[in-house]
């Protein structure tokens, strides 16, 4: 059993989606972070950055519970612990892992203070929100690029997708539009019809 520690925002959604696409079993605690969950003393010992998402896995290689906190550290232990999502071939794992560290570097992050500049800062600052949105578009950009000919970020479906596409759950936030985007607009269509997705989507804290 894996105990995962969530709350219902785009890092969040990538942990809730692979344990669905992994058929793993799995317990939900709540982490409410507009409450200040994330900053008490039990949750620290368990994500010492006080971030969700973390889990605590019961069922472990060496039969002891182990505690893990960011959210790309948690796709790749799933993986290896599943063997699913996360090829064992290196230069298969490598597709994965760069286009992991891409959303991990760029696309989450960049995305993120997105939405802070163009949503939730007390005041409209117009450098700030102009930055962020225009690297938005480029990031975007380079996804559709990616994605020209292939229906995966590597190819075969993957913990990198899983990690990609709850980030562009709120594209209306961050001033995209998909239609200029056609390539990405596809995946994104792909990713929500997927029945793992759907069931983690659903997940109602």
């Amino acid at each position: 059993m894996i105990d995962l520690y969530y709350w219902g925002t785009p890092n969040g959604h990538k942990i809730s989606i692979a344990l669905e696409e992994m058929q793993l079993d799995y317990q939900l605690f709540p982490i409410n972070i507009s409450k200040n969950d994330q900053f008490q003393p039990e949750f620290l010992k368990i994500s010492p950055n006080n971030k969700i998402p973390a889990i605590v896995d019961h069922d472990t290689f060496d039969g002891q519970p182990i505690a893990i906190f960011e959210s790309g550290a948690i796709l790749q232990y799933l993986g290896r612990k599943t063997g699913l999502f996360y090829p064992s071939a290196e230069r298969q794992r490598i597709e994965v892992e760069q286009w992991l560290m891409w959303q991990m570097g760029g696309f989450g992050p960049m995305l993120g203070q997105n939405h802070h500049f163009s949503r939730f800062a007390p005041e409209r600052l117009a450098y700030p929100t102009k930055r962020y949105q225009d690297e938005t578009k480029r990031l975007y950009g380079v996804l559709d690029h990616r994605l020209q000919d292939r229906d995966y970020v590597a190819g075969e479906y993957s913990i990198a997708d899983m990690a990609i596409f709850p980030w562009m759950l709120r594209y209306d936030w961050q001033s995209i539009d998909l239609n200029d985007f056609p390539n990405a607009k596809l995946y994104f269509e792909r990713m929500q019809q997927r029945e793992a997705v759907k069931k983690a989507l659903a997940i109602q804290v």
